[in-house]
């Protein structure tokens, strides 16, 4: 039985089908990744990696071509823990689930907040990887997850109202007469 799983990745700085073919050929090169696939539109990667394909890796790869992966951060509400040794099991559990880059568990607070992979990880996969653990977790009710779809739609209204400013402006010169030369 293989050991490989999916790892989606939201990336920065993509503009171009030439953008999506170094990806490709950068993330494929990588030993333990196969089966690369970029959507430019979405700017997002999807690739195979088996026990060998370190996500480590791929964000230093994607770094050095400079496509880094986005970067997200959530802050979960921890119940259940009572000392240190649960604050060191909360800590290993969350880093665990793959596309996790930090943790960081406050036992006063009874918090954790982790910094993961945009698109690797979803939040249900942290909330169910403590509680399984035996700390079971929640979102406080004011740090709901920055949607993808969101930030989208409001790059496309700046865009548009850009747009709309450059055309505003570009309209008098087509209104100009013609310059004509002495004579």
């Amino acid at each position: 039985m293989s050991d490989s799983h999916t790892l989606r990745l939201s990336l920065q700085n993509m503009s171009c089908a030439s953008c999506v073919g170094r990806v490709e050929r950068g993330l494929s090169g990588l030993p333990g990744v196969s089966d690369v696939h970029v959507n430019l539109a979405s700017e997002t990667a999807k690739a195979q990696i088996d026990a060998q394909g370190r996500i480590s890796n791929i964000v230093e790869k994607l770094e050095e071509i400079g496509y880094p992966a986005r970067n997200q951060s959530t802050r979960l509400n921890v119940a259940s823990m009572s000392c240190a040794s649960c604050v060191g099991r909360v800590d290993k559990v969350l880093a665990a689930v793959p596309g996790v880059l930090d943790v960081n568990v406050n036992l006063a607070s009874e918090t954790a907040t982790v910094t993961y992979l945009e698109g690797s990880v979803a939040v249900a996969d942290l909330l169910k990887a403590a509680g399984d653990a035996g700390y079971p977790a929640t979102l406080p009710p004011d740090s709901a997850p920055e949607d993808t779809s969101a930030r989208k739609d409001e790059e496309a209204r700046t865009l548009a109202r850009r747009t709309a400013l450059a055309a505003t402006l570009a309209l008098p010169v087509f209104g100009l007469p013609p310059l004509s030369g002495p004579g």
